[in-house]
């Protein structure tokens, strides 16, 4: 179902509104959303949309992944490869397998709903915490690797779970095949994010016009996403790429300087409205459809995504311990408990295939995830950053 605009001109009202509330409260904005959404379901007031794959896949996601990506600094990306990097493919990897191993064990999941699951739940959507670090002004290293880590194994869990995914329904069989597909799908979406990156970039070098170059940037996004998931690949990750690239350009002649703080300014007003949607409608949805729904599942699930997140950091971490990326105690535990669930995560337990065993469970706690993240990880990320005392701290510090 699309974006009708008087659904929409509602859905921005209630956000504006609820951005205002949560600055005068020092409340994380996604929080008050996910109130917000709740109580408009509570009061039997229909938000008029449904929360569907298609919606945050086609609509919502390809501008949040671009916005993010554009923030992104190939200085500061090298600086922290190692562990970054390390954290968002042998972490997810390590975060997905407590979770599938977890669920197969103790509610008999079958292997081919609790690996797909393991891994869609281990995607993580900083925007709760990213928005506590402005609040707090907590800058430096940290708010770095809290976004940039999250993005990236974004896009690792988006590759992973499509060929989980095939290999489950018989689309791959083997080690080579398996492998075959992972490279594929990567690469591909590499490609197609790069190409398109590309080509507008080159585009934007004819233009002086900041109009035009936030137009082309706004294809960028959506193109990218959009063909790579055409063609099999993966959309969040050649969004991602398409942002990255255009987003480290600066002083190369293809965006004018007028158009570089355009773009800034357009696409956090669009990672604002994309979130305001989003968040809304978790809460509606919370209390529509999936309150009192596999409860035990979801609890469960809640302990084993908060054990895998733990073991994937402190275990990344710990092969970085004596080198120049070495991440401190606090900044780990800050990591672990900041790994919200958001986005992504839902869209992906979204587009699980109908006659998969356990969709409805998966889907029930998806939803439980994101809101114990949004609702108890969000609220209590400022007092833990006052109770380990980091609040402006550096991170390589201690």
């Amino acid at each position: 179902m699309g974006l009708h605009i008087e659904w929409l001109e509602e859905l921005l009202l209630i956000g504006a509104v609820v951005a205002i509330i949560t600055r005068r409260l020092h409340v994380p904005y996604t929080v008050g959303l996910t109130l917000a959404g709740i109580a408009v379901a509570s009061a039997h007031l229909s938000v008029h949309i449904e929360l569907t794959r298609e919606l945050i896949f086609t609509t919502l996601l390809p501008p949040l992944i671009f916005e993010a990506a554009l923030q992104i600094r190939w200085s500061e990306l090298r600086a922290d490869a190692g562990v970054i990097g390390l954290m968002a493919t042998v972490g997810i990897v390590l975060a997905a397998a407590v979770v599938a191993v977890g669920l197969h064990a103790f509610v008999a999941w079958p292997w081919l709903i609790a690996i797909p699951f393991g891994l869609l739940i281990s995607a993580t959507d900083p925007v709760s915490v990213i928005a506590t670090f402005k609040e707090t002004k907590v800058t430096g290293r940290f708010p770095f690797l809290v976004e940039t880590e999250s993005l990236l194994n974004d896009g690792t869990v988006a590759v992973l779970y499509g060929v989980a995914l095939a290999v489950g329904t018989g689309g791959a069989a083997g080690v080579g095949e398996v492998v075959g597909r992972f490279v594929e799908t990567f690469t591909g979406a590499l490609l197609v994010g790069g190409e398109v990156g590309g080509a507008v970039l080159l585009l934007m070098r004819g233009t002086d016009d900041h109009l035009v170059e936030i137009t082309l940037s706004t294809l960028a996004a959506y193109v990218s996403f959009s063909l790579a998931e055409r063609w099999g690949f993966s959309g969040v990750l050649a969004t991602m790429t398409a942002g990255i690239l255009m987003g480290n350009t600066h002083g190369w002649g293809f965006i004018t300087s007028r158009g570089q703080e355009a773009l800034g300014r357009f696409w956090e007003y669009a990672g604002f409205v994309a979130n305001s949607v989003i968040f809304l409608l978790i809460g509606a949805t919370l209390v529509e459809q999936y309150v009192a729904t596999a409860l035990v599942v979801g609890a469960l699930v809640v302990v084993l995504a908060l054990a895998g997140r733990a073991l994937a950091v402190y275990g990344c971490c710990a092969v970085f311990a004596r080198t120049s990326q070495r991440v401190t105690l606090p900044h780990q535990h800050l990591l672990v408990w900041g790994g919200l669930r958001g986005a992504l995560a839902l869209a992906l337990a979204l587009s699980l295939p109908p006659d998969i065993p356990e969709r409805e469970a998966a889907i029930s706690a998806t939803f439980a995830v994101v809101a114990f993240s949004i609702l108890v990880q969000g609220l209590t990320m400022s007092p833990m950053l006052r109770w380990l005392g980091e609040l402006g701290s550096p991170a390589k510090s201690g």
